[in-house]
């Protein structure tokens, strides 16, 4: 399934909003991406994702419709040589190979942006579908924190795995 990566715009939200309040999406979600998802939420995210320069909050787009989203969020501090990876589609584009895609370009993106070393996502421990893109893409877990996500009244294991630049030709 052909797709494409854009900035987001005030056009999105009607098709960010049919997307994103499902359940199933939003809970592999931090807090700040609720259920049921509102078009106040989606109006406040478009301005949020819109706001920096370089744009590093994408919209994924499939017919022109924006059916997910995926960001690469530089760090500060200590952390400053490091990047979080964060993403979701919407459930009908799920299996189709597009969050594998989009992660190779955000990749790509990402090491030739900023000065960085290592790019880390965070899945959820019961997200299986997450930790398999990643490891078919190369990522390493490098931890696995029991019950340090406590989401829907119940814990979960957090994951994180990282990618590191020189990995970059590999894919």
């Amino acid at each position: 399934m052909e797709f494409t990566l854009r900035p987001w715009q005030e056009s999105d939200l009607e098709s960010l909003v049919q997307h994103a309040n499902n359940f199933k999406v939003a809970k592999f979600m931090t807090d700040g991406f609720p259920h049921p998802y509102t078009y106040e939420n989606g109006r406040a995210f478009i301005a949020f994702a819109s706001k920096d320069k370089p744009t590093h909050i994408f919209a994924i787009v499939v017919n022109g419709k924006a059916v997910g989203g995926i960001g690469i969020h530089p760090q500060t501090d200590i952390m400053q040589k490091n990047a979080e990876l964060g993403y979701w589609l919407g459930e009908v584009y799920w299996r189709h190979g597009i969050v594998s895609r989009a992660i190779v370009l955000m990749l790509k993106f990402a090491f030739d942006t900023y000065d960085i070393t290592r790019v880390y996502a965070r899945p959820f421990g019961t997200n299986i579908g997450s930790q398999k893109v990643l490891e078919k893409l190369g990522f390493q877990l490098e931890a696995h924190i029991k019950n340090n996500i406590f989401k829907n009244g119940q814990f979960d294991d957090e994951l994180i795995y990282g990618f590191r630049k020189e990995d970059l030709q590999k894919l």
